[in-house]
């Protein structure tokens, strides 16, 4: 491997800085000196370039409403054209001030109360709170898990659908599984879409961290029947760590369903951009790649240290290697706790803390959510704390 530009065995530390990564632990839960592997954000700074230009804007001394410049939208259609093959056009394109907020808003444009919504479990927590705080009824139809790998279960699916169901939510690639799913199983997925006439919201958030040997597909760019029924959401937070500017991308190639979206934009009142996130959104699609690169390169790199390390050291625990995101899957069941034991045993015994299966669904019953984005020591005390953990509880007493 060719060296890297940019160095992330280095990071700030976070602690005190209105972290919900770092600070909740000891602020909620009472824990100190606890490594948190949960949330998902990175512990990377952002890029240089995303840097500059949230410090340029900042010396201008107004913060008044902001109005996105052309150069902002053209750099969205260059990165989706330059990483995922796909060219878009600036009219399909719209905006939100996050992935989570552009659901419930797809989710009030698109439905009716008492609908009904497919998400496939275990998925990410907000598509469950989307669909049900908005008064709409979730059809669960859950993964498979077949050898070590999280599949569709499209027969189920087409079992599960009736004349009240009106939208599926898709998750590409999949939070928390870490699935980049192949073209092949979203044209299986898409034809039952068409033929049941479902319109799909894909959050497609994760879409720029896949590995080597997989590649994602637009959902919308499979074919024209499936542009014109779907509703993507994307955004550079999880790419660049920069979540906390709040600002994503809509792209509906349908001109019907982005009016719709952006109707219920404006009722709820939610126009406006975030001055720091338009300047950092067009800089880092601008000027990113080359980060992103070595970015992706490293997280590989913690994949294969924590499957080895796992694999070697600790008994009781399977790693669930992820094809994309920067999102790993732990089977804890050969540990033989239940699912709150093993909560505190990792907590408080092994000083991490990680996003309990079970908030992805009961799919999960066992199994623990863990976040690889952090330097490579951290990463490794992390695991030496589990394994130092793990051996306390099979060693005779």
């Amino acid at each position: 491997m060719s060296k890297m530009r940019y160095d992330f065995d280095t990071a700030p530390d976070r602690r005190r800085t209105a972290s919900l990564k770092w600070d909740f632990c000891e602020q909620v839960l009472g824990a100190a000196d606890i490594i948190p592997m949960w949330v998902a954000d990175m512990d990377f700074p952002a890029p240089p370039p995303v840097l500059e230009a949230v410090r340029k804007r900042a010396e201008h001394p107004v913060f008044g409403y902001p109005l996105a410049p052309r150069s902002y939208w053209t750099s969205i259609v260059n990165w989706m054209k330059a990483r995922h093959g796909w060219q878009i056009k600036r009219e399909w394109l719209s905006h939100s001030p996050g992935v989570v907020p552009a659901l419930s808003l797809c989710i009030l444009a698109f439905s009716g109360p008492g609908d009904k919504i497919v998400i496939q479990t275990p998925v990410y927590r907000p598509f469950y709170s989307s669909v049900e705080n908005n008064g709409r009824r979730i059809v669960r139809n859950s993964l498979k898990f077949e050898n070590g790998r999280f599949v569709m279960d499209l027969e189920g699916l087409e079992s599960r659908i009736d004349g009240r169901t009106r939208m599926l939510i898709l998750c590409s690639p999949h939070n928390p599984v870490g699935r980049v799913w192949s073209r092949d199983e979203l044209e299986r997925l898409g034809e039952i879409c068409v033929s049941r006439d479902l319109l799909i919201v894909s959050d497609e958030i994760h879409s720029d961290l896949v590995f080597k040997g997989h590649r994602h597909f637009p959902f919308a760019s499979i074919s024209e029947e499936l542009a014109s029924r779907t509703v993507m959401l994307m955004a550079p937070s999880k790419t660049f760590n920069i979540a906390g500017l709040s600002t994503s991308v809509v792209i509906a190639p349908n001109p019907k369903l982005l009016g719709r979206y952006e109707a219920q934009l404006r009722n709820i009142g939610l126009g406006s951009g975030n001055v720091f996130g338009i300047a950092a959104l067009e800089a880092a699609y601008a000027h990113g790649g080359e980060w992103l690169d070595d970015l992706l390169a490293y997280l590989e790199g913690n994949v294969e240290y924590a499957a080895e390390f796992i694999a070697g050291r600790i008994p009781g625990i399977r790693f669930i290697r992820p094809e994309g995101t920067f999102l790993a899957l732990l089977d804890c069941r050969g540990l033989g706790m239940e699912q709150k034991a093993l909560n505190d045993f990792f907590l408080r015994k092994a000083k991490v803390y990680f996003d309990d299966g079970t908030i992805f669904g009961n799919e999960l019953l066992g199994f623990e959510r863990m976040n690889l984005a952090c330097p490579r020591a951290l990463l490794r005390r992390a695991l030496e704390n589990i394994e130092t953990a793990v051996n306390e509880i099979r060693s005779p007493s």
